[in-house]
């Protein structure tokens, strides 16, 4: 299966130039062996210092494949224990870095944190890199900007995409089931994600594309007929899941940014991570994505019911929750942070009489989500994470984390909206 770029840079029915800055995407079965062939094109040809950047376990996967077939090539392997795309992870690589010299391309041989820490680095450096994905377990392989927790705070970094995806499909379909159910969540998550960006638009008129949508939205089809699949090694199935998690990463670069792919569900996987009122959790990020998919699916619901109810009342206006944010996000340093993304107060312009005019809109939007006992049938499928037990939350953590994790992003989705309405607090612990 080859992506074939330059279908996306035709015109837009939205009236955009979308931009595509991905040179090639490959998604076969042996693509690794295309790698010499790749690096003898003539973007490519002069680049004659290349570097590896990969970790123990993604060294034995695919690492050392890439070595036999790539003469002079020098490595970085780090240490999995503890790695995460944060910091300290970075500082590893660069020191790595720094003891191979000269370096004019490098290759990401890993899973999403390894090409995180990679394209963060080749930006800095100026460079080009090449994407070998070991496992389908994330949508950002082909992101411009790295996602890190940095001094316990998520930020997104701008970085840059990889020129050339080889996505061998022999390769990541042997990855543990545990990293593709982590994909496969994080490709669901965009269930929740378009319905932000959709609600957003029809109250404030945000820029949105429907082409974007729909190709989204063909991904998840195409995924939730691929889910008995992945559990036999059906290629095919793990074909397809690479093509939408790599088309959710294409969604990104022809928006601009990550609207697309991210609201809501990404918030609490983000608020979990920056360890804001939990410590320190042990899971993938697509698995934490899963969780919040499903509360967040939970929560929309039961509001769009008191929607088509009627029987409501909304504020005339929502002020930053400043005393809630200062009690909550009180490590060093996270409360300054969290006011700075929240500078200006995204609420202060929502009209709130457009609120209750665009009730039946709104709720036909959530419709469009699956309910949370229907996402947890396609994760079950994989054997995913979907609930906070899973994480090893207690119940009550669903209403804090509802309450909280907006602010981590200055991104209007549904969950800040609902702050408006007086059934706030009953739905965020339905």
């Amino acid at each position: 299966m080859k992506i074939d770029v330059n279908d996306f840079l035709k015109p837009c029915s939205c009236g955009q130039k979308h931009e595509i800055v991905v040179d090639d995407i490959i998604i076969d079965s042996g693509a690794i062996k295309r790698l010499p062939e790749i690096l003898k094109r003539p973007a490519y040809a002069d680049k004659k210092s290349l570097v590896m950047i990969c970790d123990e376990n993604t060294y034995e996967a695919a690492g050392k494949e890439v070595e036999s077939m790539i003469p002079k090539l020098k490595k970085v392997v780090l240490d999995p224990d503890n790695l995460h795309a944060n910091e300290h992870g970075v500082e590893a690589a660069k020191i790595g870095l720094e003891k191979a010299g000269q370096v004019d391309l490098m290759i990401a041989v890993g899973s999403g944190t390894i090409h995180d820490i990679t394209r963060y680095h080749a930006y800095n450096m100026g460079i080009p890199f090449i994407s070998v994905p070991t496992a389908a377990s994330v949508d950002g392989y082909v992101s411009t900007v790295a996602a890190m927790t940095w001094n316990g705070c998520k930020k997104s970094f701008t970085a840059v995409s990889p020129v050339v995806v080889v996505a061998d499909t022999d390769i990541y379909k042997k990855a543990p089931l545990i990293l593709t159910a982590s994909g496969v969540s994080d490709l669901l998550g965009k269930y929740t994600a378009l319905a932000d960006w959709k609600i957003s638009h029809v109250l404030t008129d945000e820029y949105i594309c429907d082409e974007i949508c729909d190709m989204e939205y063909k991904a998840l089809e195409s995924l939730i007929a691929s889910l008995d699949g992945l559990t036999t090694g059906d290629t095919k199935a793990y074909e397809d899941l690479m093509y939408g998690l790599l088309l959710s990463g294409l969604a990104m670069q022809m928006t601009g940014n990550s609207r697309p792919a991210s609201g809501a569900e990404h918030h609490m996987s983000h608020f979990w991570e920056m360890e804001v009122l939990n410590d320190p959790i042990d899971f993938y990020h697509g698995e934490k994505v899963g969780v919040g998919l499903v509360l967040a699916s939970k929560i929309y619901h039961k509001a769009a019911e008191k929607l088509v109810s009627g029987d409501f009342t909304v504020k005339e206006s929502m002020e930053l929750e400043v005393d809630l944010i200062k009690k909550s996000y009180c490590k060093p340093g996270m409360f300054d942070t969290i006011m700075e993304e929240n500078t200006p107060n995204i609420l202060a312009d929502i009209d709130s009489k457009k609120l209750v005019d665009c009730k039946d809109k709104i709720v036909e939007i959530i419709n469009e989500i699956p309910t949370s006992d229907e996402l947890i049938a396609m994760i079950d499928k994989v054997q995913g994470v979907k609930s906070l037990a899973d994480l090893g939350f207690e119940d009550d953590f669903q209403s804090k984390t509802a309450q909280l994790s907006p602010y981590v992003r200055q991104r209007l989705t549904f969950m800040r909206l609902l702050k408006f309405f007086d059934f706030y607090e009953e739905v965020l612990s339905c």
